[in-house]
């Protein structure tokens, strides 16, 4: 039989278990048992953090140029630009994600992000107009520190001293010496696609909200919180034009305050779906569709402030499409993403598992979770066309 209905799959990645193209196809599957003849739409979804330079190549036929670079850890490591015409595109994940750091070695009180400095250096000796930064999935908390440094600005505290690399040495800052920075940033567009929800510090400030994700204890939270401020008074002070609010403009918490070390260089922090999801032609996909089914990691009260979930329900709404989140876990206030337009919204797991199984096993998982809860939908409507009978 001729499955009737069009649906659009819509999925972020599950960090550090799938990519938001495995996930896709991960959830095409499922949805395929329980609807063999199904007309499915994949349009995976980056957000600024892992695969978004591949991502964004592959929609605009851009290439991908190999970097050597600086990881989180100060492990050297190989990364990669997106290179679009004359556009950059530089994921920090790649060089300053979470997934970079060893379980054993998260503390992002001494994780870097040099490495991204490093690749907006190599974005420009590629003679790139426009630099553009994705912020996500990150594992550093250091304020941009690491790529101002990469990029030649000297970081000292009071007897003359460069700072070692990581945000907990931010609360020795003295000030800060701009006088090498690239000279060609001057003469380059740089934009960061950011979760303009995340800001640098106070109650709702990165190292609070992020930081144990990272593997930062209560006391590393507050010592960086600390530190992230003394780093924005710093930096306002000697590098940012001046009446730019570091410490809580949009998008300035972005991966660990990145954002806000590169807008004292200049940058424009605009909302990251503004920014990504017009390479992907999500509006118009969504206005064609009967059902959308999206998927995260984790579906919380996070989801609706910048998440893709969020992010694909509200433009979904617009259109009068239904929503189905599956999540890898439900979290504290999964009910607000209400709000935004999800309609439903289910685990994925089966049964309790170890987080290293969940991990691995996330793509067969996700697959079996589509197929119950569309087999649930197709229940549905056989419930509501027998009421429609009697």
């Amino acid at each position: 039989m001729v499955f009737p209905y069009r649906i659009v799959v819509a999925p972020s990645g599950f960090k550090e278990s799938l990519s938001a193209a495995d996930a896709a196809e991960a959830i095409a599957a499922g949805l395929r048992r329980a609807a063999p003849g199904a007309e499915i739409d994949l349009v995976p979804l980056v957000d600024g953090g892992e695969g978004t330079a591949r991502a964004l190549a592959a929609a605009t036929g851009g290439r991908l140029v190999p970097v050597a670079a600086t990881g989180p850890t100060g492990d050297p490591l190989h990364a990669e630009l997106a290179v679009l015409g004359g556009t950059a595109v530089v994921e920090m994940a790649s060089v300053a994600g979470l997934s970079l750091v060893p379980a054993g070695l998260r503390d992002p009180g001494l994780t870097t992000t040099r490495g991204v400095g490093e690749l907006v250096r190599a974005a420009l000796d590629l003679g790139a107009r426009r630099v553009l930064v994705g912020c996500g999935d990150s594992g550093t908390s250091d304020g941009g520190a690491g790529a101002l440094q990469a990029l030649g600005a000297r970081l000292l505290d009071a007897g003359g001293r460069e700072l070692p690399p990581g945000g907990a040495a931010l609360r020795h800052l003295d000030r800060i010496d701009p006088t090498g920075l690239d000279p060609r940033l001057a003469g380059t567009e740089l934009v960061v696609a950011c979760n303009p929800f995340n800001v640098l510090c106070g109650p709702r400030g990165v190292a609070r909200v992020f930081g144990p994700q990272k593997g930062a204890g209560p006391a590393r939270v507050e010592e960086l919180s600390s530190a992230l401020e003394r780093w924005a008074s710093v930096l306002a002070r000697d590098v940012a034009p001046a009446g730019l609010d570091l410490r809580s403009g949009a998008g300035t918490g972005a991966s660990g305050g990145l954002g806000a070390g590169l807008a004292a260089l200049g940058a424009r922090l605009r909302p990251r779906f503004e920014v990504l999801l017009d390479h992907s032609g999500l509006d118009a996909r969504l206005a064609a569709a009967d059902l959308v089914v999206t998927a995260e990691g984790a579906l919380d009260r996070e989801s609706s402030r910048g998440k893709v979930p969020g992010e694909v329900a509200r433009r979904a709404k617009a259109f009068g499409v239904p929503v189905l989140v599956l999540a890898g876990t439900i979290g504290e206030g999964a009910r607000e993403a209400t709000r935004v337009g999800v309609d439903a919204w289910s685990g994925i797991l089966p049964a309790p598992v170890g987080l290293p199984e969940a991990l691995a096993r996330g793509g067969e998982f996700l697959a079996d979770a589509a197929e119950r809860a569309l087999r649930m939908v197709l229940l549905g409507g056989r419930l509501a066309e027998r009421a429609v009978r009697s």
